[in-house]
């Protein structure tokens, strides 16, 4: 999340809007937010409702046996179509800004 915050004029120049989805509260999403310096949007699917839709439950992954999201990147263009997505199993691991930007350079 912090190298996304640390790169938004980069994907603002390629005309991407990150939006990041997650099963927190949109008071734990707001107090993460502004604890960590993040300006982007957050999006708050404590129903996991979106999340299950794109296959993106990590069953039990979370505090006390929660179900969370799993670490997922997607660029979806003005149309809602899904362009290209990251998938991992771990956590830890995402894709890095520049991965996404080359990706978004591939589709236009």
């Amino acid at each position: 999340m912090r190298s996304i915050e640390e790169s938004l004029d980069k994907f603002h120049q390629a005309g991407i809007n990150p939006v990041a989805i997650s099963v927190d509260s949109p008071e734990v999403n707001r107090d993460l937010c502004q604890k960590s310096g993040y300006t982007f949007t957050f999006l708050s699917d404590p129903k996991a409702e979106a999340i299950r839709r794109y296959d993106l439950v990590h069953a039990g992954a979370g505090i006390n046996g929660q179900d969370i999201a799993r670490p997922a990147e997607f660029l979806v263009d003005s149309s809602g179509t899904v362009r290209w997505l990251n998938l991992t199993e771990n956590y830890w691991v995402r894709a890095r800004p520049e991965q996404i930007l080359e990706a978004a350079k591939t589709l236009r």
